[in-house]
């Protein structure tokens, strides 16, 4: 992935590789959160995460003995940065997010996500001099309005979660979206802070990111004894299985490889901006499936286009 990178923007006068890595991983996260709100319902968060993680571990593993990249030499401080990272952004980050996606449903739980890189920007303007001039705010904020309009559409396959969501629930749900946009940005941060700092290449610290977001979650599982009933029912399903691994291989090991690489190559708070932009890739998948898109929702698109365009070419 990286040897493609380099030969495609070889003639370049202006590299883009961290942004087109973010809108990459967005589009493949996209395809993955279908599978993933299925499997949410007979797998429980924490769970689900853990299966997604060991899945995408093995894939890099396998793809770090086929390239022959040996253990990085890594100092000490990136190497704790990335476990860091890896625990609060992957292991507790995506447990809250499909958590809120179980109590809130894809919709409110992609609005709460839109956050995240506003807070990312700030975060690193704060702890890594990241300084983001005037166009690419009004790239961000676009952006996130783009996202926004699209995911805050009232649809049928939405408009029952707020009838049959409990007060308690929907409290619930909020208050693990909002655990996953601080623990995302934070991630990021720690990840970026890691990744300039250093020589280590996006698919190590992929792997390192996931093997402490897994260590984490295997301490938490015993915690969540009263759902490990699930396996005897779902894991025994071959079409459940292969789901999982497809979903894990796209969104997971293809999608935080690209993240990495867009968190190494742009500033933190732009690359999580073009990270977040998932929910417009559903457009398109939608419209595979035989679903109808509204004007509401192209007008979103176009929105968000036009933040990427600022982000792109007036940075």
């Amino acid at each position: 992935m990286d040897i493609i990178f380099n030969n495609y923007f070889k003639l370049g006068a202006t590299s883009f590789k961290g942004e087109i890595a973010a809108l990459s991983a967005a589009c493949l996260w996209a395809g993955a959160s279908v599978i993933y709100r299925r499997l949410g319902e007979r797998i429980p968060p924490l769970q689900l995460n853990l299966i997604k993680g060991m899945v995408a571990i093995a894939f890099l593993l396998l793809t770090i003995f086929i390239k022959g990249e040996f253990f990085p030499n890594i100092s000490p401080l990136p190497l704790c940065l990335l476990v860091l990272s890896g625990i609060v952004g992957i292991g507790l980050g995506d447990t809250a997010f499909l958590a809120a996606l179980n109590f809130l449903g894809a919709r409110r739980a992609l609005l709460i996500g839109t956050l995240a890189p506003p807070m990312t920007a700030i975060l690193a303007l704060i702890f890594l001099q990241e300084q983001l001039n005037a166009n690419a705010w009004c790239g961000i904020l676009l952006t996130i309005l783009g996202v926004a309009w699209v995911v805050t559409e009232r649809t049928p396959d939405t408009n029952d979660t707020s009838t049959h969501t409990s007060r308690m629930q929907l409290w619930r749900g909020v208050g693990f979206g909002l655990i996953n946009v601080v623990t995302n940005a934070i991630g990021t941060v720690l990840a970026r802070a890691a990744l300039a700092n250093s020589s280590i290449s996006p698919l190590w610290a992929a792997l390192l990111r996931l093997i402490a977001a897994v260590l984490i979650l295997v301490i938490l599982l015993p915690l969540r004894r009263q759902q490990g009933d699930f396996k005897l029912k779902t894991l025994h399903s071959p079409r459940v299985v292969l789901a999982a691994i497809f979903a894990a291989f796209c969104g997971t090991y293809l999608g935080i490889w690209l993240q990495q690489t867009a968190i190494k190559l742009t500033a933190a708070g732009i690359a999580l901006t073009l990270l977040q932009t998932s929910p417009l890739f559903i457009i398109p998948i939608s419209l595979t499936i035989g679903e109808k898109v509204s004007l509401r929702a192209i007008a979103g698109v176009v929105i968000a286009i036009a933040g990427v365009a600022l982000l792109f070419y007036l940075r």
